[in-house]
């Protein structure tokens, strides 16, 4: 089970300190341990993009991270040259604060946007961010990435006031039903962790502590 839970993670550094080394160490950790992907800030996108030459990982990276707040077009044009540049995945913050005005034709544009960049030559999550939205606005966000075209939904940033649950995990899951992805994010630190959202209905986990994940570490500091 644990080289099944290597597999569906997003090995993710992200803090706005990320150094070179610290993004040639997550992508060497990621070969060694046979993880999904790497999640990287898109800065680093060509550098990851090297150092996985011939293996397996993918690289993925955020757009419009971590508020959201960019206009469609900026986000549009973020993804295309996140793609150009090497991404395989681009995990895109939806505008939270059009959700909870109810503008929901904004924020379904503003994923369509990016699902349109994308193109197909990259996979799309849509970034929720849980921790700001009531259950009934998560399953309006949900459904109107659905509409929108994205391959998955996601939890959280890691930046917001919460990160994943296995109760926002099932709701998402039983919004989008069996065919789109559902990725956890923020505060998935170990075994028990990673288990508890995958039964919830997760296919994808990004983390931060994912050697503590695979290694069966009860207790992790990791953050993400």
């Amino acid at each position: 089970m644990t080289n099944k839970i290597a597999n569906m993670i997003d090995h993710t550094v992200l803090k706005a300190t990320t150094t070179k080394e610290d993004v040639i160490k997550v992508c060497n950790e990621a070969k060694e341990h046979n993880f999904f992907s790497v999640c990287i800030n898109p800065t680093h996108v060509e550098l990851a993009k090297k150092e996985l030459e011939g293996s397996n990982v993918k690289v993925c990276t955020v757009i419009g991270f971590p508020l959201g707040a960019n206009t469609p077009e900026v986000k549009a044009f973020e993804t295309k040259d996140a793609i150009a540049k090497g991404a395989d995945e681009v995990d895109m913050v939806i505008n939270i604060g059009a959700l909870k005005d109810k503008n929901y034709d904004l924020v379904e544009k503003d994923i369509k946007a990016v699902v349109d960049a994308a193109n197909k030559n990259a996979l799309v999550k849509v970034i929720i961010e849980t921790c700001y939205l009531t259950d009934e606005e998560k399953k309006i966000a949900c459904e109107l990435a659905v509409k929108a075209g994205t391959d998955y939904v996601k939890t959280s940033t890691g930046f917001g006031t919460g990160g994943s649950t296995p109760e926002d995990i099932k709701l998402m899951r039983d919004t989008v039903g069996p065919h789109i992805g559902v990725k956890a994010s923020g505060g998935v630190r170990c075994k028990k962790d990673a288990d508890a959202v995958i039964n919830a209905g997760a296919s994808r986990i990004g983390a931060s502590a994912s050697i503590a994940i695979v290694s069966g570490d009860e207790v992790s500091d990791g953050g993400y």
